[in-house]
């Protein structure tokens, strides 16, 4: 047994160390990101919000996307019934908004998930004077210049998309709301210069012609991921996608526990469907980890007990704790250097992304576990079945 945990604890030690060295990189291109300009390209663009029903912050959350500076821009509010809850606010928003903010009815889905349907029909409807398409999610809290930050590179047309990522901010101190933060945490770190980015739907821009070029209203027929069908059809045209850290998006939390295992399923499912190789090595990775900590801690106790010494034990099994901690402080400083106005209060929780993130990869397994036994999520009252990455059954919407 002791043979098996010097061996795992070796590995989990070279992959921690590559983790923080690759930690290093990515907060190097933050930096280098934030002190770079922009530039100044600013086409007409279309910015599209799928909204569905009531959630906190809402309203202060769309008059976010009114007040954007250095942007030649027009806001799109997309439902799928007029009798959505939302709607009142919406049509509030518009109407003291100092852009143009129009409100779509989409009309119920149709072998594809409700935000997906949103897209098209909005999208479909766009005059042609819109050279840029930027979208946005309800949920989302983005700063003033977040749309210069994702519009201005697509200046150069090599550029096949823009895209940031959320940070997640608890609302209220409760254990599901922290650990929806600490999950969340790590994504932002998969995104930098040199990797194979994906694009989120909560903060991606891209050409119009671009994205039509790249058939993404053929791939999202029957999808349920905007955002993963978006990567798809950018990789199957060989364009690539740029992280803007800048641009990082606040998004402020609060849930229990059936909602906190409500997302992290439909997340982790939906990465299973849409990318398998990128589901698989997380699943290996962290469940290695698991394992490690769990025999560590075995191998520990029974040598206590056995009354041998079992300090070099302990090193090996807190070791891979302190370089996770090292990659949740250069992820931290990354994160609070692109979003300075929101430093002190991310600060103040500092050791929800630094040190609650140690356990999360156990949380992570359940997910794991979960979307191996099932193929429904359950997003915003709908429930859908995910088929493949071509095929969605809508349950009930």
């Amino acid at each position: 047994m002791e043979t098996l945990f010097y061996l795992l604890t070796t590995m989990q030690i070279l992959l921690g160390t590559y983790l923080v060295w690759q930690g290093v990189q990515w907060l190097g291109y933050v930096r280098r990101r934030l002190h770079s300009d922009p530039g100044f390209y600013a086409p007409r663009v279309a910015l599209l919000c799928p909204c569905r029903g009531m959630e906190p912050g809402l309203e202060r959350n769309l008059v976010a996307l009114t007040e954007f500076e250095r942007q030649n821009y027009e806001i799109f509010f997309i439902l799928a019934s007029e009798k959505d809850p939302a709607r009142s606010i919406i049509e509030r928003v518009a109407k003291s908004s100092r852009v143009k903010a129009n409100l779509v009815i989409a009309g119920h889905p149709i072998n594809c998930g409700e935000k997906v349907s949103n897209l098209r029909a909005a999208i479909e409807q766009l005059p042609e004077e819109f050279e840029v398409l930027v979208f946005a999610d309800s949920d989302g809290r983005p700063g003033k210049y977040w749309l210069h930050y994702l519009v201005a590179p697509l200046a150069d047309s090599r550029v096949g998309a823009t895209t940031t990522m959320r940070w997640l901010v608890p609302n209220v101190q409760n254990l599901p709301t922290l650990l929806l933060a600490a999950w969340n945490a790590p994504i932002v770190t998969m995104l930098g210069e040199k990797v194979r980015n994906f694009c989120w739907g909560g903060g991606t821009a891209i050409r119009r012609s671009t994205f039509e070029q790249c058939g993404v209203l053929d791939e999202w027929k029957s999808s349920i991921s905007d955002d993963y069908s978006l990567t798809r059809a950018l990789e199957h045209s060989g364009r690539s996608i740029v992280f803007i850290p800048e641009a990082l998006t606040l998004s402020y939390v609060e849930t229990d526990f059936e909602g906190l295992l409500e997302f992290t399923h439909r997340q982790m499912l939906i990465t299973r469907i849409y990318s398998s190789k990128m589901w698989r090595a997380a699943a290996l990775t962290h469940f290695l980890y698991c394992f490690t900590l769990v025999l560590g801690f075995y191998v520990i106790l029974t040598t206590l007990f056995a009354g041998r010494p079992a300090f070099q034990l302990v090193l090996l099994t807190f070791l891979p704790l302190l370089l996770a901690c090292i990659r949740g402080v250069l992820r931290l400083m990354g994160v609070t250097e692109a979003l300075p106005a929101a430093r002190a209060q991310i600060m103040a929780q500092a050791w929800i992304y630094v040190l609650l993130t140690l356990l999360v990869p156990f949380l992570y397994l359940v997910n794991f576990a979960h979307s191996l036994v099932t193929s429904k999520i359950r997003w915003r009252g709908a429930i859908y079945e995910l088929i493949s990455p071509q095929q969605t059954k809508i349950i009930r919407n």
